[in-house]
């Protein structure tokens, strides 16, 4: 396909630009639907003149329905998204960015996302997407789902939907709560993705962080002990990974634990670790719920993280080799590219 593509950028180059422009249009309005021709217009800064000439195009082409809500996708429009999504990652090289990641972090599977979720809202939705798809691809019955909690992951959440080839499947949070907005939290996440799914869940109902007194003392209930079996066994993990200090922030570290990681200086956190830019462990937090070493059970580890500002954090993470699935979007990807080239 690359030579194919190369050859049309040589002798039909406008063809790909339109094709480019259209399908922006396309992904746009499957995004914000029922939309109208100005917002639509801001979003993909294109001039609303431009807009309502493709519209037109789109609509008579039976692509588009233009009611007085604003615009949808019709079945046909979201067949030719669907189509040509593979075909405009090579044009616009998101598919060579998929293969430098793949390649530098030694992963199995990488999904880069038009976008950068840091200044768009709607990016965090894409990956959220991505991950479903990917679950479609992977999962079988009878397995267990492990979800940690976070914006990323409620994302991952609300783009969920019935996983039809996928029976008694059993969502398990990897880890208790962190006193943040409970929409955010593992528990919540984990029980919304089970209802989209039509799956089963089990909750996990203990603070996080512990001090070393409580966690002994919590990790010997009997039912909390069934629900750590079951989150140590599940055959797919989803998580996120945070900035280093932004997870401080949001676990109420005291400032002397805050010191160390600073001291340290941590980039990025995960399931309660947290790296310096090398990879290393600068610090753990005690938590319940998965540790590190209990993914090397686990066959499919997802990580789903994206954002510029995260690209530190998301290679700290990988320099280990924890995962072996990451979903991004742009801005992460290209900054990570980036990185590995200084």
């Amino acid at each position: 396909m690359r030579a194919f593509i190369d050859l049309q950028k040589k002798l039909f180059p406008d063809v790909l630009e339109i094709m480019q422009r259209r399908y922006q249009l396309l992904y746009h309005i499957q995004i914000m639907q029922p939309v109208g021709r100005r917002a639509l217009a801001e979003n993909v800064q294109l001039a609303e003149r431009t807009v309502r000439s493709e519209i037109d195009f789109l609509n008579k082409q039976g692509a588009v329905e233009i009611t007085s809500r604003g615009m949808h996708l019709t079945y046909e429009g979201q067949n030719i998204l669907e189509q040509l999504a593979e075909f405009i990652k090579e044009v616009t090289g998101i598919k060579v960015l998929e293969q430098q990641l793949k390649d530098k972090l030694n992963l199995d599977y990488v999904v880069v996302v038009p976008g950068d979720s840091d200044e768009l809202s709607w990016v965090k939705h894409e990956m959220g997407k991505a991950c479903v798809r990917y679950l479609k691809d992977h999962i079988s019955s009878d397995q267990a789902i492990a979800i940690t909690g976070g914006t990323t992951m409620a994302a991952v959440a609300e783009m969920m939907n019935p996983l039809q080839h996928a029976e008694n499947c059993l969502f398990v949070p990897a880890r208790g709560g962190l006193g943040e907005r409970v929409e955010n939290q593992a528990n919540t996440i984990c029980a919304e993705m089970a209802k989209k799914a039509r799956g089963d869940y089990r909750l996990l109902y203990v603070p996080d962080p512990l001090s070393e007194e409580s966690y002994q003392t919590i990790i010997e209930e009997p039912s909390i002990k069934e629900v750590l079996d079951i989150i140590r066994r599940a055959e797919i993990v989803i998580h996120g990974i945070g900035e280093a200090l932004t997870m401080a922030e949001r676990r109420k570290t005291s400032s002397q634990q805050l010191e160390v990681i600073k001291a340290n200086e941590a980039v990025g956190e995960a399931f309660g670790y947290y790296f310096n830019t090398a990879g290393d462990v600068v610090h753990k937090v005690r938590t319940v719920g998965l540790q590190l070493e209990d993914l090397k059970h686990s066959k499919h580890v997802i990580a789903v993280a994206g954002g510029k500002s995260k690209a530190r954090a998301i290679a700290s993470y990988f320099k280990p080799g924890q995962s072996n699935v990451l979903i991004t979007d742009e801005g992460a990807a290209q900054e990570l590219i980036k990185g590995f080239s200084l």
